[in-house]
């Protein structure tokens, strides 16, 4: 699976989760079932990934992030549940992103009316 095709599943699968339980909840309970509607499409999913930070090549920190969602070791999904998605939270993403060294990430906020309203993707140019 290409990773247009894997974002798109994992986007159908934050659909399906936010059908049953429409916007307003808790980001954990959005993370819990997304698992857990990942894992029933047979997607390798890893949760609350802690990211290293390295500095000239030294780790300074073991924790410095931790990634919501890791789905097939290429994509970051990180999700939230606020009224409005911000600038900064696009730049988490990113930066997840380069310090993962992975290709694509997934910003996914549950609290809207329609999904696909609260969706980004965001591009790591490595």
């Amino acid at each position: 699976m290409n990773l247009n095709e894997l974002s798109s599943e994992i986007i159908n699968a934050a659909i399906t989760v936010h059908k049953e339980l429409g916007p307003g909840l808790l980001e954990s309970v959005y993370q819990s079932c997304m698992i857990l509607e990942l894992s029933a499409r047979k997607l390798n999913c890893k949760s609350e990934l802690p990211v290293p930070v390295f500095y000239h090549g030294i780790r300074v920190n073991n924790e410095g992030f931790r990634i919501d969602l890791l789905v097939e070791e290429s994509i970051v999904v990180e999700l939230k549940s606020v009224e409005k998605v911000q600038q900064v939270h696009k730049k988490q993403v990113l930066t997840y992103l380069r310090l993962s060294r992975k290709p694509l990430g997934l910003l996914i906020n549950f609290n809207e009316n329609i999904l696909v309203d609260g969706v980004s993707r965001i591009a790591n140019n490595l």
